[in-house]
């Protein structure tokens, strides 16, 4: 619940500033999932056209990777969520200790995920470093061409998120976001950081387990 003293700018009480605050937040994450949106699309189109090579290409990605990377990305939303109930009831220490959490495995992920694509330049397969004649055919490559655009965009998308939820755990740390009156901050943190999550829970089956 939002508290009544803390209402700044043209609204006239702290529900209708803490409304504002996640309208706009929502607005934002519609444009982002637009943005993935397309790259699904597209994916839907060359799998039901081409499946017999999709599941071939499919085939070239380190799935245990994929499903080790889900299983932190999920863990570290867990501990978004609750952070977002322990700023509500004002426990500042708890919020500050789940956003560390939540951030640090944000970082394991980016670290996987490079270990992932260093392996997958050493088989010959990362676009851009490829070698052409490792590929079965143009739909093998364009496969791994659209695997190569929605995860980096996703990685660049959990970079963001992890300096967010950093800084938003260093003001909680040095009492600098008065909580619970400045829950909102958490709260849009954190479904910021779900929708990382929720658009990697998509990625894998799309891309991984297409087999």
């Amino acid at each position: 619940m939002a508290d009544p003293s803390y209402v700044s700018g043209p609204y006239v009480d702290a529900e209708q500033q803490r409304a504002a605050g996640l309208m706009g937040m929502y607005i934002f994450l519609g444009s982002e999932i637009m943005l993935f949106g397309g790259l699904f699309a597209a994916a839907l189109v060359i799998r039901v056209v081409h499946p017999h090579e999709v599941v071939e290409a499919s085939k070239s990605l380190h799935v245990w990777i994929g499903a080790l990377n889900t299983a932190v990305l999920l863990t570290s939303s867990l501990a978004v969520a609750v952070a977002v109930h322990a700023a509500r009831a004002a426990e500042r220490r708890l919020v500050v200790i789940l956003l560390a959490i939540a951030a640090a495995l944000g970082v394991a992920f980016l670290a996987i995920k490079a270990f992932e694509y260093s392996l997958e330049y050493a088989d010959g397969v990362l676009p851009g470093f490829d070698d052409p004649g490792r590929f079965a055919g143009r739909i093998d490559h364009l496969f791994m061409n659209l695997y190569l655009i929605a995860t980096a965009l996703h990685a660049l998308h959990v970079t963001v998120g992890v300096v967010l939820l950093s800084g938003v755990a260093a003001l909680a740390g040095i009492d600098r976001l008065r909580l619970p009156r400045r829950s909102i901050v958490v709260e849009n943190a954190g479904l910021y950081w779900h929708l990382v999550d929720a658009i990697w829970v998509f990625l894998y089956p799309v891309l991984y387990l297409a087999r």
